[in-house]
């Protein structure tokens, strides 16, 4: 077997092209089936060193080593997506001409971490095959009214648009340049870095103080009367937040088509909707956010509501609310909801988030959930990481295509074999977003993808290959297949 593996090495060094194109023309026969497609994310909050880095001042090397880690174990689940905070409080984790420096890296507000970890993230991410979106908090200025800030924070340049409330300062949603400051924050990210989406959450005007004190906003509001408008303030608030919401879309599709936009918001809409639900809070009528609104206009590219309860108590029932997420979604966007793999205990075992997971397998449409948070799947919480892999992740899954947001004809790529090594490319040279590399070894495919960058690497000890190249909205170009035997 191997001296006959040797000759067909030698041949194809000889011939490469050659090969390619005839083993090319049999392909229907022998390629692999399509992966199937499930977004598996983690959340990756870093306000509070939540999740990382694991507290203000380690090294860089100590920083990455640490994201790393994360990353290795998103591999080891076969997750296919982060979604990293880079924006907690009006402070960035990445070089910023709008923001400081994130004291969450240095302890120091404005003090350079000697490195660019959303650059570094990204990158490490993709050679994984791994996504990575951008999380911000558009408002949020300071989570502690108190805490020492630097040159260039926003409460120092424009303290007018900076409002107190409770233990907080927020920006306040109803100045038209706080808004458009908080989209080009965000668009500046898109322009510069190749992440793969972009993400907001549940905070939109603050969450009410226990005293449910009025959001200080009477001038702003008083400003917007006296200009014309109409709307009472409930609405006038909604209005504002509905309005950064279609904004942010349009424009980061204006920028780059291909970033995906996420929301996260609170999972109920509203209580007694549907009717078994009960909350104590109203995100539409506290929060302002008319999350249903943003879903039915296709605001957004995934929806990924926080379904953050169990299955069985009618008061929040997650799939009572999955199921009602679902007939919202009449533009057939992503609905990928949070799940709390944080919350796993004596009264959410660990097999409630298997089951979570398989019924979001029963959507109609496109497959996929968030953990929330990722130090409950790094410390293997509730053994949840040995549970996953076992019964749930035992597959490689790509991220589901995004149809709405177009796609490209991708050829066949070309593959040439020589010294034990591969190298390919596509016909017209472009670089794709990924390549699907798929090798069969005792007869059974196994996937990776490869960052569009990369055109080389060994020969692997399989029984035959299969390249794609994928696109940057997820679509699968046609296939070149060599038979190594």
């Amino acid at each position: 077997m191997a001296n006959a593996i040797m000759l067909v090495l030698r041949w194809l060094t000889i011939i490469p092209l050659l090969f390619t194109a005839l083993v090319a023309a049999a392909q229907p026969v022998h390629q692999p089936p399509d992966p199937p497609r499930e977004f598996r994310a983690v959340w990756i909050a870093s306000v509070g060193n939540i999740d990382w880095p694991s507290r203000a001042g380690l090294t860089a090397n100590d920083q990455k080593a640490e994201f790393r880690a994360i990353l290795e174990r998103a591999v080891e689940l076969k997750l296919n997506a982060v979604v990293l905070q880079v924006r907690p409080a009006c402070d960035a984790l990445y070089e910023s001409k709008f923001d400081p420096w994130s004291p969450y890296l240095t302890g120091t507000m404005g003090l350079s971490p000697d490195y660019d970890p959303l650059a570094f993230a990204i990158s490490e991410a993709h050679v994984r095959g791994i996504e990575l979106h951008a999380w911000f908090n558009p408002y949020r200025a300071l989570t502690l009214a108190t805490a020492p800030t630097s040159g260039g924070h926003v409460t120092k340049v424009h303290p007018e648009w900076v409002r107190k409330y409770g233990n907080q300062l927020w920006l306040d949603p109803g100045e038209p340049k706080v808004r458009e400051y908080a989209l080009e924050v965000i668009l500046d990210v898109v322009r510069r870095y190749e992440v793969d989406g972009v993400h907001i959450d549940d905070y939109f005007y603050p969450y009410p103080t226990p005293a449910k004190t009025p959001f200080p906003d009477d001038a702003t509001y008083g400003r917007y009367r006296e200009g014309g408008g109409k709307l009472a303030r409930d609405d006038w608030r909604r209005d504002n937040n509905n309005q950064l919401v279609q904004q942010l879309y349009t424009r980061v599709k204006e920028t780059k088509r291909w970033v995906k936009v996420g929301i996260s918001p609170f999972g109920i809409w509203r209580p007694r909707v549907p009717e078994t639900i009960e909350a104590g809070l109203d995100a539409y009528g506290q929060l302002y956010a008319d999350s249903r609104k943003w879903l039915n206009e296709g605001w957004c590219d995934y929806f990924a509501p926080q379904l953050y309860w169990g299955i069985g108590p009618r008061k929040q029932s997650f799939p009572v609310l999955l199921d009602w997420w679902t007939e919202q979604n009449t533009k057939g966007r992503h609905l990928w909801p949070g799940i709390a793999t944080e919350r796993i205990g004596p009264a959410r075992p660990p097999e409630e988030i298997l089951n979570q997971i398989e019924l979001t397998r029963n959507v109609a449409g496109s497959h996929g959930h968030i953990h929330w948070n990722n130090k409950a799947v790094l410390a293997n919480k509730g053994k949840i990481v040995d549970l996953l892999r076992a019964n749930t992740y035992q597959q490689f899954a790509m991220v589901p295509p995004s149809p709405w947001l177009g796609s490209t004809t991708l050829p066949q790529p070309i593959i040439e074999v020589a010294e034990a090594r591969l190298t390919w490319h596509q016909p017209d040279g472009s670089a794709p977003r990924w390549w699907l590399f798929q090798a069969r070894k005792n007869g059974t495919w196994a996937s990776q993808l490869v960052p569009g960058a990369r055109k080389s690497g060994p020969l692997p000890p399989a029984e035959a290959i299969c390249l794609r190249a994928v696109d940057s909205t997820g679509n699968l170009g046609e296939a070149t297949l060599l038979e190594l035997r």
